[in-house]
């Protein structure tokens, strides 16, 4: 598996979108909606003489060698080693010195780096692309910039704000606080499009890359048709539209962490409630809310969250 899986570029000048995929080697649907979203493109291109794409668009494989597998991980996850004194490290560490996760954060930064001299873009936006282990999902992350937020509530899809605070160490996190490295502004924002092996999620995605290629001038509104659009505001329709996080059950393994069954995302739950059982027993909710990607997988460091309303 290449990390590159496509760029399209017509040469004219603007955005730089790097759309990221599989940062968790079991979640392969982006990498498939990338792979689909280029032939969208080059369909346009060959249909459409008039068809104008301004700035360019890549798609990335996060972690290489946990997408061939389809495993979460390797050694440790990726999405929560992207801090700041841990990229130095290994960005000076010598290559025989540094374990699979460690290599492929090392190679994805060089990557994207090498992108944006190339480029020379107007500014960057960061999409990373994510499914979940439990039923529902669809949700975009935003950071707490303002353009973030902007671009994440025109993905059709609920807005969660409050992860910059509630996690650390990932795609999110560092292209917020290392934005200034680069001589355009970089705009990162988070994806989440469903269950891992559900067909649609892989249609979610492309939908939402194709809106977010609009709302930052790439191409527009009429050009890229995406029939999926509607599939977005349907399943949408019911679900909060902004929410803000407030609770984080991080785990480790030694914990012996099961999740209740039957949990699905954004499904209401109540202060006292039973969630989980660990070693030392129930976990219960300390909140009314809804619950948010319930962990129904054997790799993980996030039991699960809680998000309430946001007014």
């Amino acid at each position: 598996m290449e990390r590159l899986i496509f760029k399209y570029t017509q040469g004219l000048p603007g955005p730089l979108l790097i759309c990221l995929a599989g940062i968790h080697g079991n979640e392969i649907a982006g990498i498939r909606a990338l792979q689909r979203l280029e032939e969208m493109l080059v369909q346009e291109t060959a249909s459409k003489p008039h068809f104008v794409f301004t700035g360019t668009v890549i798609g990335l494989v996060g972690n290489v060698e946990a997408s061939e597998s389809q495993t979460r991980f390797i050694e440790s996850d990726l999405n929560r080693m992207f801090l700041d004194e841990s990229v130095t490290r290994i960005l000076e560490a010598n290559f025989s010195d540094l374990e699979a996760e460690e290599l492929e954060l090392r190679e994805l930064l060089t990557t994207i780096d090498e992108f944006i001299k190339e480029t020379l873009p107007t500014k960057v936006v960061i999409l990373d692309l994510h499914t979940t282990s439990a039923r529902g999902g669809l949700f975009a992350i935003p950071s707490d910039q303002e353009e973030s937020i902007r671009i994440a509530k025109a993905l059709h899809a609920p807005v969660i704000k409050g992860f910059m605070s509630g996690l650390k160490g990932t795609t999110l996190h560092y292209f917020s606080n290392n934005g200034y490295k680069y001589d355009q502004p970089v705009i990162p924002l988070v994806f989440e499009a469903g269950q891992h092996t559900n067909p649609l999620s892989v249609n979610r995605m492309i939908a939402a890359v194709v809106n977010c290629l609009r709302t930052i001038g790439c191409v527009d509104h009429d050009d890229v048709e995406s029939q999926h659009d509607e599939i977005l505001k349907a399943y949408s329709e019911h679900l909060p539209a902004l929410t803000r996080l407030i609770h984080r059950h991080q785990i480790i393994r030694a914990d012996e962490f099961v999740m209740k069954p039957g949990f699905e995302n954004f499904q209401k739950i109540k202060k006292g409630e039973l969630l989980a059982r660990d070693k030392n027993g129930n976990i219960y909710s300390d909140y009314n809310g809804y619950i948010l990607m319930p962990l129904y997988q054997r790799k993980g460091e996030d039991g699960f969250f809680i998000i309430q309303d946001d007014k």
